[in-house]
């Protein structure tokens, strides 16, 4: 099972220039899985929370493209808080840790990047099934 410490923010490359920088992403160099699946966050209202699920065997990579938002991470022993603000940094969660997203700041814009495709029997939405698996 993955624990907190599993969990890592990576720091993607940022090329500057005064056009404007660019920062990329390859599957399998910066982040430790194939890209199956993208897709995005955004004009979420505030007070909202996305998530409040985990996965059993997906993994993702999430990127404050634009703005803020925190994403708060449980293990099913301990949990932990990441503020994602700049479009260079991503946090690779891994399967198995719960996630749930808030505090998006106005035109937030989330990216995530995902192991593998939508299944809807991936999920895990029952908080105390989560700690029951994830505590063995």
């Amino acid at each position: 099972m993955a624990i907190l410490s599993d969990v890592k923010i990576i720091q993607l490359p940022k090329i500057p220039d005064p056009r404007g920088n660019l920062s990329f992403i390859e599957e399998e160099k910066h982040i430790p899985f194939k890209i199956r699946r993208t897709y995005w966050i955004y004009d979420v209202p505030g007070g909202e929370v996305r998530g409040g699920h985990a996965y059993k065997t997906l993994d993702e990579f999430i990127i404050a493209l634009s703005g803020s938002f925190d994403v708060h991470l449980d293990d099913g022993r301990e949990s932990s808080i990441y503020s994602l603000n700049r479009s260079y940094y991503g946090l690779y969660v891994p399967r198995m840790i719960w996630r749930s997203i808030d505090n998006f700041s106005t035109n937030s814009l989330c990216l995530i990047l995902s192991s593998d495709h939508y299944n809807k029997e991936e999920y895990l939405y029952d908080y105390r099934i989560f700690k029951m698996l994830a505590n063995g």
